[in-house]
């Protein structure tokens, strides 16, 4: 089994909580017939509003079972890392957690002196190619179930020009009363009974608490943050990413065309792989993970 270590680390703006994984010792032992060496380091970043222990801590176990030193981790204001507002979605604080993340898991004894990869499910896609894109530590990137959006796909999945500008005004006026009062507006990530949910479905995965219907999970979802999030363009960021990519995603899965696009505008080496699952499948499913898994396994051990 994987060793699993608890970690803190300093972030930009606040102390970061996360777990280090590290290959079962036995399997580096050299008279076991394992090989003795410095780890190639991999960051996982989770997907928006998720803390560690939904699908981040999965992945960092299921990559040290293949061998790599694997960091998942709460980004600042969500699960047990510091921060306030608390559960605030900003893609630029998350793309700063993770240049801290990769400074700490650089710096850590088992780590080689390589370039690090990264792996980043459904919308930490978007925050592991922005920041693949601005570190050249980041040697190769695998973006699994990637929700990659843009103005376009934004306007089909809430509403159209007009649910974009009224998400946007309910987030001027959140941001307001912040600024004058302290106080934080939430709506629920997920609800089938509320329509101002930033996911407005009962979703299995979310609800479930054998899935990720965890207590460090308080399912909510700050609406100031609106702005920032709609306005991220994952596709436009493409171009700018030159470490080599792997993209393993499904027709039933979540936006499936930004993906495309994407992998489309990449700069470099690229790879896609087909398979089948709806989206939280490869959150917590035995056969999607495990696929991705070791698709990822496979390309960073080509590629890093």
């Amino acid at each position: 089994m994987p060793v699993r270590e608890q970690v803190r680390f300093a972030g930009e703006a606040a102390k970061l909580a996360g777990h280090l994984f590290l290959p079962d010792p036995a399997d580096s032992d050299p008279a076991d017939g394992g090989a003795a060496g410095p780890l190639v380091g991999v960051v996982v970043a989770g997907t928006w509003t998720s803390v560690r222990g939904q699908m981040a801590d999965r992945y960092a176990e299921e990559l040290a079972r293949r061998g790599y030193a694997a960091l998942a981790f709460d980004f600042t204001g969500y699960g047990e890392s510091e921060g306030e507002p608390r559960d605030y979605e900003s893609p630029v604080l998350k793309i700063h957690d993770l240049r801290a993340a990769a400074d700490f898991l650089s710096a850590h004894p088992a780590v080689g002196g390589g370039q690090l990869g990264v792996l980043g499910v459904c919308a930490g896609a978007m925050y592991a190619s922005a920041f693949a894109a601005e570190d050249a530590r980041v040697g190769s990137l695998a973006l699994v179930a990637p929700w990659l959006h843009d103005r376009r796909i934004c306007e089909e999945n809430y509403g159209g020009p007009e649910g974009i500008e009224a998400k946007k005004a309910a987030a001027e006026a959140a941001r307001r009363r912040y600024e004058e009062t302290g106080e934080v507006a939430y709506v629920p990530v997920v609800s089938g009974s509320d329509p101002d949910a930033a996911m407005p479905f009962d979703i299995d995965f979310y609800l479930n608490p054998e899935r990720g219907g965890i207590p460090q999970w308080p399912n909510r979802y700050a609406v100031m943050a609106w702005s920032e999030w709609l306005d991220f363009d994952a596709v436009a960021i493409a171009p700018k990413v030159t470490a080599p990519v792997l993209l393993v995603h499904s027709e039933d899965a979540a936006i499936p065309d930004g993906a495309r696009r994407f992998h489309d505008g990449l700069a470099g080496e690229r790879e896609f792989l087909w398979t089948e699952g709806i989206q939280f499948d490869f959150y917590d499913q035995g056969p999607q993970v495990g696929l991705a898994a070791d698709a990822a396994a496979e390309h960073f051990a080509r590629t890093l």
